[in-house]
């Protein structure tokens, strides 16, 4: 842990490790870790005590791109080998489980970090950085991402959560619900419009590739349940006839960029 004299002072970062780099999230911070000229080793499973007790104790940086069930088990494995003041960071998509439990089983720096971009970061790739413990560690993870050419900005665990909820999480739950209840009927096959192609692509990878990825993060999100019962009051206006109130909140999305402003979060 820092003293009281550096809690404040940046941490360098010159030693760092990927643990899960043959994913598409921990391979992604493995190449540009190492194109910024930071030696980090990759490691994935299955890991091994005694090379992780060879690797770990000399790390600066210990990066966690593991999925969110995976998180305890290789927390449990890698945190008895990691140096007190090593800085522990996760890639999930979710921050208070992993947060909490990054904690419990590490008792030196603790930074979370969710990029918001898949494989390809595209033109503006952001990422949430929050504290779990030591502000120093933060600052210095929040300067890392800027090193990597991501652009970090600091937010709280809960903030995090009640956000990906919305935006990551009941969309993928949405999506299932509406293409479900649509399934099996093949007369609907001869009236598909282009607009619900369009919906089809886009849901197709979320739904027949990652499905066991989006549930498991939305298991795992503490607000997974308050944005269904959020939407759920929105689908009971259309039940009760109130469809242009809906179209009218739905437009928020809009109207700031008509009138000039920015659009909405």
């Amino acid at each position: 842990m820092n003293t009281p004299d550096t809690a404040d002072q940046p941490r360098h970062l010159s030693r760092c490790c990927v643990i899960g780099s043959r994913g598409r999230m921990g391979g992604l911070f493995l190449s540009r870790l190492r194109d910024a000229g930071i030696p980090t080793i990759g490691m994935d499973q299955p890991l091994e005590d005694n090379q992780l007790a060879d690797v770990l104790p000399e790390q600066d940086l210990l990066v966690l791109a593991v999925p969110a069930p995976a998180m305890a088990d290789v927390l449990a494995r890698c945190c008895p080998h990691c140096a007190p003041q090593s800085i522990l960071m996760d890639v999930c998509s979710v921050k208070v489980q992993p947060l909490g439990l990054m904690l419990r089983h590490h008792p030196g720096p603790v930074v979370g970090t969710h990029p918001l971009f898949g494989q390809d970061p595209g033109e503006e790739p952001r990422v949430a950085v929050t504290l779990g413990r030591d502000e120093a560690a933060a600052q210095a993870v929040s300067a890392l991402m800027h090193r990597l050419g991501f652009t970090p900005f600091r937010t709280t665990p809960e903030t995090h959560d009640r956000a990906m909820a919305a935006v990551q999480g009941l969309n993928f739950v949405t999506s299932c619900a509406y293409l479900a209840a649509l399934a099996g009927d093949e007369a609907i096959r001869d009236f598909v419009t282009p607009s619900f192609r369009r919906r089809l692509e886009a849901a197709r990878k979320m739904i027949t590739e990652d499905a066991g990825l989006f549930a498991d993060l939305f298991e795992a999100n503490p607000f997974s349940q308050d944005a269904v019962r959020m939407f759920r009051s929105h689908l009971n206006l259309a039940a009760g006839g109130d469809v242009d109130v809906l179209a009218q909140r739905a437009g928020w999305w809009w109207r700031n960029t008509e009138q000039g402003g920015e659009t909405g979060p």
